[in-house]
């Protein structure tokens, strides 16, 4: 996600090396590039003009501190305008309202809305501990209503039936269901078309007005760049939105999206889609944002991510082991590849990672599939094997990758990541944790 313009920004420290005070002469290449970049990342031409004037007026003039250099005070000015474009703190889901607090999904057809209607009632219903009802006035797209129904039924919530074909009528029932039936949030999620209409635009408002919902999101693809914003822009117009919801933000190398939307519409971005997971969610920090755009990570997304898909008690018992010198072993190797999976894989970890981690781990593509082949590498092992990796030779391994269905060369390059793993693991045990970040350069471009 927004690779190109993370390089791009990069380089404009490089530009400002031994300098006291930024000025009008010293900082003209690095806008230069900081421009280019932006609108190379599909960031709308008016927004690219403002977001770079208002940079000049905060740059000139300033002092460089003692423990700063130029660039770093420069690249300071730029994160604080990035933050202030994207709209300075998370808008939070407002759903004060008599129960069922009504959420009405609005997009085009093709950005992911019915997924995303998904992925948001998982992160209400687990994140903050909700009653979710789903219901889908979808009645043009073939399998529309089948599709969220299905999504309900994995993520164990439930979903109105529709009684009748006609798009407000469903809305009205499912909200009459959801008071009758003691629900605390109705997601509604609407009919989209393959491009603005004004049928389209009519029903929706109708639906608004029958439901009265408390956020009404609008769901775009990230991918379609400016067309996203414009399409965006019309629909503010049209419906009363509360926010807005960028999908598929991690297949876009340029994110542009994600920079002008808000400040096109005047409506906040409250999450962004990752990923085709139900999972896939996350609420939007603009200036954690701005940090990832930068090159310098999203630590905090990172902490909180690993708190929801990390067993905490199985990361209790592996820390004890360790201490107590037992040793880290296959079967504890297996687990922690499984927390990493419930995590969104090695990818996901090293899209919020500071630009040089990110940059020492670059041949580290663990995704879901690598990680399910390790998975079944070790479970071809007997026990004995899984606790003494060392005792597996040649005709072993000709077995153990017979059973799982790979090439001895993969059960090799399981079983040097694995020692790379362990000697981290040992230094852990003895309190080298800077022996360990050392070693970790070592480790992760050994990942395939």
């Amino acid at each position: 996600m927004l690779d190109n313009l993370t390089m791009r920004l990069s380089g404009v420290i490089k530009t400002l090396r031994g300098q006291a005070r930024l000025t009008e002469v010293n900082i003209q290449d690095a806008l230069r590039e900081v421009r280019m970049a932006l609108l190379e990342a599909d960031v709308a031409l008016p927004v690219v003009k403002e977001l770079i004037e208002e940079i000049r007026k905060k740059a000139v003039g300033q002092e460089v501190m003692g423990s700063l250099t130029p660039g770093q005070a420069f690249i300071g000015v730029v994160h604080r305008e990035l933050t202030r474009l994207m709209g300075e703190h998370n808008a939070a889901l407002n759903l004060a309202a008599v129960p069922p607090a009504v959420i009405l999904m609005a997009g085009l057809q093709g950005a992911g809305k019915t997924t995303t209607t998904g992925k948001l009632a998982k992160w209400i219903n687990e994140g903050m501990k909700k009653k979710v009802l789903l219901a889908s006035c979808d009645v043009y797209r073939p399998a529309a209503i089948d599709q969220l129904r299905t999504i309900a039924g994995q993520l164990g919530v439930e979903f109105f039936e529709p009684q009748s074909a006609k798009p407000l009528e469903i809305a009205k029932n499912a909200l009459d269901y959801g008071r009758r039936h003691y629900f605390d949030v109705l997601i509604v999620d609407t009919a989209g078309r393959l491009a603005i209409d004004e049928a389209m635009m009519k029903e929706i408002a109708e639906i608004h007005a029958g439901v009265n919902p408390v956020e009404t999101l609008f769901v775009v693809d990230a991918m379609q760049g400016q067309d996203a914003v414009n399409t965006a822009k019309i629909f503010s117009e049209t419906l009363p939105l509360t926010g807005v919801i960028l999908t598929k933000l991690d297949g876009d190398a340029r994110g542009g999206a994600a920079l002008s939307v808000r400040h096109v519409t005047g409506k906040p971005v409250k999450f962004v889609g990752v990923g085709e997971k139900l999972s896939g969610l996350e609420a939007f920090h603009p200036e954690r944002m701005a940090s990832r755009i930068l090159g310098m990570g999203d630590v905090l997304t990172l902490i909180e991510e690993a708190s929801r898909g990390v067993d905490l008690e199985e990361a209790r018992k592996l820390a004890q082991k360790v201490k107590s010198g037992k040793g880290f072993d296959l079967d504890d190797f297996k687990t922690q590849m499984q927390q990493m999976r419930k995590m969104g894989g090695m990818n996901a970890l090293m899209d919020k990672l500071p630009a040089q981690l990110s940059q020492a781990a670059q041949g580290a593509q663990m995704d879901d599939k690598v990680i399910v082949r390790i998975e079944g590498i070790i479970n071809s092992m007997t026990r004995l094997e899984r606790a003494k990796p060392e005792i597996i030779k040649a005709s072993r391994k000709r077995r153990i990758a017979a059973g799982a269905g790979v090439s001895v060369q993969e059960v090799n390059r399981l079983l040097n990541q694995f020692e790379q793993t362990q000697k981290m693991m040992k230094m852990v045990s003895k309190g080298g944790m800077a022996k360990m970040l050392r070693g970790m350069k070592g480790m992760l471009p050994g990942l395939r």
